[in-house]
């Protein structure tokens, strides 16, 4: 028997990962699991099980969660091309609104466990402290994304304004992880932000090398027609 031809198992690895994440099945788990660190917060805060400052636990809890999956959603784009799994497209979308859910969740955790939703003395705080307000403008930002994050936005701003638009993602990605690095600086405490910015700058410098070997690419395909 001859040796199978280079390249088919790997095509057909990818054939069945792409089959599974095309599934009717896979968006409603991801959202499931989406919620699991909700759930095991929520858990944690009925049986006093989140350690000697509950408050301080939800509210980085979710802020934790909020950079995870604003990774986890510029991941989507360098796995598809690295690995062939387009269908994790999929999910993009919903890894989005889930950082934007988990930004919300942070938000409130704040107003009303540090600020006892007060609004005037919420007004009067964000300005004062820089990772506050770093941390506000980046859920701001977050807010046209999540509110445009369905196809009729798509037709309505246009595919190339639509795509403007979310390329703000950047910003608030860079702006969380600033946020993060200024709350931890308070303390000294560096150790957990070095993963996410060694993270985020991976994630950001592909999108940068591959736009300019596209870019090379393009002009060597040029210089051959021209």
């Amino acid at each position: 028997m001859g040796a199978a031809p280079a390249g088919q198992p790997h095509g057909a690895a990818v054939r069945i990962v792409n089959k599974w994440l095309s599934h009717r099945a896979t968006k409603p788990t991801a959202f499931v699991l989406a919620l699991c660190p909700l759930a095991l917060l929520i858990s944690g805060a009925v049986h006093q099980s989140l350690g000697a400052n509950p408050a301080e636990a939800l509210l980085r809890g979710t802020g934790d969660w909020v950079l995870r999956f604003l990774c986890l959603t510029l991941a989507v784009t360098p796995l598809r091309h690295l690995t062939g799994w387009h269908a994790l497209l999929r999910l993009r979308r919903l890894l989005g609104l889930f950082a934007f859910f988990y930004g919300v969740l942070h938000f409130l955790c704040y107003a009303w466990l540090d600020m006892g939703f007060d609004v005037a003395a919420i007004a009067r705080d964000i300005p004062k402290r820089p990772f506050a307000l770093v941390g506000t403008l980046a859920l701001l930002l977050m807010l046209p994304l999540a509110a445009t994050s369905f196809d009729h936005a798509i037709r309505a701003l246009g595919a190339q304004r639509w795509r403007q638009l979310h390329r703000s993602v950047y910003a608030v990605v860079l702006l969380g992880l600033l946020h993060f690095f200024w709350m931890r600086s308070a303390k000294n405490d560096f150790a957990e932000v070095l993963p996410y910015a060694l993270a985020i700058a991976a994630l950001l410098g592909w999108r940068v090398w591959h736009r300019l070997r596209r870019g090379a690419l393009h002009e060597r395909a040029a210089g051959l027609t021209g």
